[in-house]
């Protein structure tokens, strides 16, 4: 009797090879303070909490609206498209990336992003065995419209602010793009809500342009995984072909609703970041370390030591030092564009008071 073969063997050999996107660390301990995946510091609206303990037993034996038909509903005339038709949900955003994915990529057509920018693109499309066409910026963060328009994807996924620099990218520059680029163009605005601009008045009217969003940042709702795409109808119906029977669950549902009908109390929200945000780019840019301007609910940073020495190695130390201090943020060693810098999320007043007297021990002992 022959081996029977290993269960790695049985699988398909683009999965074998796959690399796994790798999320920031998400610590146990309570004692940390969290600066590392962009998340809220802010708890959601006491309307979500009211909704979520108003659910019956009844409603949780019952299946959930396949389709999140008022959550559609209320996401329609939240962003003032015509009607429900013009709205997705999603189990996240990042599942609506997925299904975009599942919609418009094989291995001949491909599925084209930036570089930097979200690292989970080229997992999923490797996870597809689709094409994948990666366009570079420079490190000015300008979109090359012409690169992208040339470069043959059949959609293209452009993350506008973009991670993990926060630049945001001009209305205009978008509908440029949308114009000159013969395929779908995504605008991924996971951190839209903290921008000054965005691709929403473009929707109606560009047919083969549409936007994801996520109530995961600009309403503290990472737990629950809500997420929506803002497209022309024909679009809604092809991700409806491929989504999950029921991708979203009914306590996720009712907490998107009540989060969608409090807009006042994620205004004040928004706002209490973005004031944060300026004050710490304020402060570091004023110490002399690189900041790009964020659009988005974090800063990224190239710190310099002591001495004014900046690179790679003196981001790590900053990054291990903060670490040890039980401080999250990020570090993308892999790209000579980020190599140099950090990613810190907006934290409370009391987190980024922390964190700042946190660097001022460490560029005294660097």
């Amino acid at each position: 009797m022959r081996a029977k073969s290993s269960i790695k063997d049985l699988a398909l050999a683009h999965m074998q090879a796959l690399h796994a996107y790798v999320p920031g660390k998400q610590p146990r301990d309570r004692d940390w303070i969290k600066l590392n995946t962009n998340e809220n510091p802010y708890p959601p609206s006491p309307a979500v909490a009211e909704a979520l303990a108003n659910l019956s037993g009844d409603q949780l034996r019952k299946y959930p609206s396949p389709i999140s038909g008022e959550l559609r509903k209320a996401v329609a005339e939240s962003f003032t498209l015509p009607n429900e038709n013009w709205a997705f949900v999603g189990n996240g955003s990042d599942e609506i990336l997925n299904l975009l994915m599942r919609t418009f990529c094989d291995p001949e057509r491909g599925g084209g992003y930036m570089v930097p920018s979200y690292s989970l693109y080229p997992v999923l499309l490797s996870i597809k065995n689709a094409k994948q066409i990666a366009v570079r910026y420079d490190d000015t963060f300008v979109l090359p419209i012409e690169k992208i328009a040339d470069c043959g994807a059949n959609i293209f996924f452009l993350t506008s602010p973009n991670a993990p620099t926060g630049v945001g990218i001009p209305t205009e520059s978008i509908r440029n793009l949308a114009a000159a680029f013969d395929g779908v163009l995504v605008v991924d605005e996971a951190y839209g809500a903290f921008a000054s601009e965005n691709a929403l008045s473009l929707v109606e009217e560009i047919p083969n342009l549409c936007v994801t969003r996520t109530l995961s940042k600009s309403h503290s709702l990472a737990g629950m995984r809500i997420g929506f795409l803002l497209g022309n109808p024909e679009m809604v119906q092809l991700l409806d072909k491929v989504r999950d029977s029921y991708n979203v669950n009914v306590a996720s549902q009712a907490a998107g609703l009540a989060a969608i009908s409090d807009p006042e109390y994620y205004n004040g929200l928004v706002d209490n970041i973005i004031r944060t945000r300026e004050k710490f780019s304020k402060q570091w840019q004023f110490m002399g370390w690189k900041t790009y301007p964020s659009e988005s609910n974090f800063l990224f940073i190239r710190p310099a030591d002591s001495t004014g020495t900046i690179g790679p190695k003196v981001a790590l130390s900053l990054f291990d030092f903060l670490r040890e201090h039980k401080i999250l943020v990020r570090y993308f060693g892999t790209d000579p564009l980020t190599d140099s810098f950090l990613r810190i999320s907006v934290g409370s007043d009391s987190e980024m008071l922390t964190l700042s007297e946190t660097i001022d021990q460490w560029l005294k002992s660097a």
